[in-house]
């Protein structure tokens, strides 16, 4: 029965990878087409690379995108961390549980809905629309993802270790440096990266609050796709694709490097 039960799991793991990346693939090999079709391959080029590379306003597209997705990741992961650290301590359940709650509710509330409410927001206050509203808006939505990524850290750290550096004579800000932050530095880079990787994703927040002069790689993707088909869009997302790839499996090797040295760490002291 557990055998049966494994192979349908694997089954329905492998259609669910064919449906989440046949459209990934067949948008990265039409990528290479001459023919400047997505109907018949003719040939092997990199036509449409190059004509990405050699666009200046996409170029400078692509550079405010990564300083909106580096800038607003930094910026809600120290953030994230004191929220952590707040909910972390605070000794009254229901009120932890009702930051939880309102955390939570923040990630799995629609796009549509955020991306109008800022957009309300920033009109009344008479903020104009550019870099600042969608750096705003990238670290707002950032803040309770890198929360989550944070606070199982805290759960597993041991109150024990604070309470040795206490005794020790250690001031509360040497007992966050030395102690407190590196425990939870895994969750930390944990919360920056999923931070950075929403950031490049993002389009519906990013749609609504976006001004005239100024755009990220979503809204242009998807304002160059509304003009027709172009395998210079292909072209495009196969990168923001393989840039995305590389942060995650970056962000990995960082996880397996830190592990090693843990259980290595462990090993000596044994």
């Amino acid at each position: 029965m557990a055998k049966r039960w494994n192979k349908t799991a694997t089954v329905y793991l492998a259609v669910m990878f064919v449906i989440l990346y046949a459209p990934i693939a067949y948008l990265i090999f039409y990528s290479f087409n001459s023919a400047g079709t997505m109907h018949s391959f003719e040939g092997f080029t990199l036509e449409w690379y190059a004509e990405v590379f050699q666009d200046t306003r996409l170029l400078i597209i692509v550079l405010n995108t990564l300083i909106i997705a580096l800038l607003s990741s930094a910026i809600a992961t120290i953030v994230a961390v004191f929220g952590a650290l707040a909910i972390y301590y605070m000794k009254n359940r229901r009120a932890r549980s009702t930051l939880l709650t309102l955390n939570n509710v923040l990630i799995v509330s629609p796009d549509v809905i955020i991306g109008a409410s800022f957009l309300i927001l920033f009109t009344l206050v008479g903020l104009r629309l550019g870099f600042t509203s969608v750096l705003l808006s990238h670290v707002a939505f950032s803040i309770p993802i890198a929360v989550l990524m944070i606070l199982p850290k805290l759960n597993e750290m041991s109150p024990s270790l604070i309470d040795a550096a206490k005794d020790l004579g250690a001031s509360w800000p040497q007992v966050l440096t030395r102690v407190v932050l590196p425990f939870i530095k895994p969750g930390i880079f944990a919360g920056f990266f999923m931070a950075l990787t929403y950031s490049l994703d993002d389009f519906a927040v990013t749609f609504f609050v976006t001004g005239n002069g100024f755009s990220t790689l979503s809204v242009e993707i998807y304002s160059r796709a509304r003009q027709g088909i172009s395998l210079s869009i292909n072209a495009l997302s196969t990168l923001l694709f393989l840039f995305t790839l590389l942060l995650v499996v970056g962000y990995y090797f960082i996880n397996m490097k830190a592990a090693t040295a843990k259980n290595g760490g462990s090993g000596v002291k044994a």
